[in-house]
This record gives structure tokens, sequence and C-alpha cells, in this order.
């Protein structure tokens, strides 16, 4: 008979050892508490990405986003290929082959025959000035109180204006429902005072979370040291006063060691809104232009139409001058030089055939 004061006592299913939902609990995990009326985002330092994806996972399972692509994609590891309506995180591969980097006199690394790997976890950046928000018609793209950007689908019309309009292919359009859908920053676990999935769940701390102007301390003290460790290539990526400056900044930016298309991010962002201005301006110069050269055409025609009355006028109040004597001209002293109508006009004078000067 087995011994009572060993065996293991179960908990109920709907029991827990937490009294309830910790508060603020993103300051325990990330060290920032939430608070509504601040500047939150991403550092992510891609020097300390694994390749775990473990971002990507936690991202799906929290927004219970599908997966997609199954199998091979023939891109190397990197089977989710992008960022879409159902990937909010994509983890980069990017695959390296030759020198190494360089070294701290700025002299090229040995050249080398294995593979070396880039990796970044991509994600929204919530521009300052996000260009899908100044692009969508209808409001469904709104900023937070956090000074993220998400996307409202009850609002939503499925225009798909925000597609181009992002510059780094963020936003995408679903076919099931028809509707834009991208990164929202865990707005939901923002307000619950929570760390977002993909930040707390990664494992080497690639992923940041915080207000942006403890992070942007943080990321020059560590390209800092990573120059002082030897590599020159550390940069960022995203901040206000950088190749981001048309967007004002990116509240999800990057440490790099490399130029930023080698990510497949664009060297200089620009918002499409900038080029309305100037076209507006274009195209009212050319209406003008059209509306002077139709007005200028008409005034012709007036111009024409007018002195065609005026000679008809001219024409019907005519009289048939008195024979004279002087054209010497026998033909038109009698009359005979006017040539004869039918249609009861009064007809112009025939022209002499004597062809003398006087006449």
């Amino acid at each position: 008979m087995p011994d009572s004061r060993h065996a293991t006592r179960h908990a109920p299913s709907s029991a827990s050892l937490m009294p309830g939902p910790l508060p603020d609990e993103a300051r325990l995990t990330a060290g920032t508490t939430v608070r509504p009326g601040r500047r939150y985002g991403f550092f992510t330092d891609t020097t300390l990405c694994i390749g775990c994806k473990a971002c990507e996972v936690a991202c799906k399972t929290w927004n219970a986003l599908p997966a997609e692509r199954e199998g091979l994609s023939g891109h190397s590891y990197d089977n989710t290929r992008e960022l879409s309506c159902t990937t909010w995180r994509h983890v980069k591969f990017v695959e390296r082959m030759g020198q190494e980097p360089r070294d701290e006199h700025g002299e090229p690394g040995p050249a080398h025959f294995q593979n070396r790997w880039l990796m970044l976890s991509d994600v929204c950046k919530h521009c300052a000035r996000a260009p899908c928000l100044e692009a969508c018609p209808t409001g469904a793209l709104v900023r937070t109180e956090f000074d993220t950007v998400i996307v409202q689908a009850d609002i939503c019309n499925g225009c798909g204006y925000c597609v181009p309009a992002c510059p780094f292919g963020v936003v995408d359009l679903s076919d099931d429902d028809g509707k834009a859908h991208k990164c929202t920053l865990c707005y939901d676990r923002l307000k619950g005072g929570l760390e977002p999935a993909c930040a707390k769940a990664c494992p080497t701390d690639s992923i940041r979370f915080g207000e942006l102007d403890a992070l942007h301390a943080q990321a020059r003290e560590r390209v800092r040291q990573l120059q002082a460790d030897g590599v020159r290539e550390a940069r960022l990526y995203g901040m206000p006063d950088g190749e981001s400056r048309a967007l004002g900044g990116l509240n999800a930016f990057f440490l790099l060691t490399a130029p930023p298309q080698t990510y497949n991010l664009p060297p200089q962002p620009q918002r499409p809104a900038r080029h309305v201005a100037p076209a507006l301006a274009t195209g009212l110069a050319a209406a003008a232009a059209l509306t002077a050269a139709a007005w200028g055409g008409a005034g012709l025609w007036l111009r024409t139409a007018c002195g065609c009355a005026t000679g008809m006028a001219a024409a019907r109040n005519h009289r048939r001058p008195r024979a004279t004597t002087d054209c010497r001209c026998s033909r038109r002293a009698t009359g005979a030089g006017w040539s004869r109508s039918t249609s009861g006009w009064p007809a112009w004078p025939a022209p002499c055939r004597c062809w003398r000067p006087s006449c």
C-alpha cells in the first residue's frame, strides 16, 4: 500500500501560483515602465542575433497568426523570406562569403572559404512620420498613445494605398479579408504593462524594448564598444539624425555591421508624400497653361468671327458707285465691271481688264 505522506498533491487546474497579474511586468522583464504618452520602440542589435527565430514564433503565438510557405524555399535557411500579412517578425539570414571584417587598422581581414552569417530580426519600423499613415484615406492607420502605428481592421477598406507608400515593404494585404495587416508592437500587451512578445522571447537580448531616448543612448554606447573592439563597420540605422531623417527617425532601429542594402534596407528611405506638393504645382501650372491657350484660341476665333460679321454687314450696306469718267476703262465707266450675283447679295466689282495703273 503506497505511503500517503509521499503522494504528490496536484493543484486544481483553475488555480495559479500568482495571486494575479504582475503590475508593470515590463519593469521586471525589460527594465522600463509602460505609460501612455511616452515614446516606445525596439533597438535590434544584429551582432547578438543567433537566428533562433524565437521572436517569430512568439509573435505568431501571441497574435494567433497562421504559418505560411511550408517547406524549403531554397533561399538559405530563411524560409519565411519576407514580412507579410501573417508574418510580422522575420529573421533575415544573409550569407556572406569572402574576407573577414576589417581589423583595427582598417585593413581587410584574411580571405577564407567559410561562410558567415549576418542575421537581422526585421519588423515594422513604426516611423515617426509614417508614410503609410499619411497615405491612408479612411483613417484606419492611427498613431497610438505609445507613439506606435497600428491598423484598425474594422475601418480599413482594403484600398492598398499604404502598401506602396511604405518604403520598407512592411504593410501587406490579406487574401482572406482583403485588409492591411502589420506589426502592432503588441499594442494589447503595452496597454497591460507587458513587454512585447518578441522582445521578451529573445534569448540573447538582441531585441530590446524601452523608451526611445534610453534606447538611443544604449545604441550609441554599444556602437562605441564594438568599434573599440575592432568592428569598424558597426553603425546605427534609423536614427533621427541619420539616413532616416526624412521619416523623422524609426521607432524600431537597428545596429548593422554592413551597408543597409546588404540587409535589403533602403539606404535613404523617403516619404512619398513629399512629392505631392511639386506634383500638384506642376499640374496646376499645366492646367493654367492649357486654360490660357484655350482662351487665346477662343479670342482669335471671336476676332475672326467679328471680322467676318463686319465684312458681311459692309457688303450688305454697300452701294454701287455711279459711273464716272475718272477711269480710262470704258468697261468700268459704264458699270460693266461689276459682277452680277444671282443670290441677291451685292457683288464685289470685277477686276479691270485694261491692266492700266490708273485703273
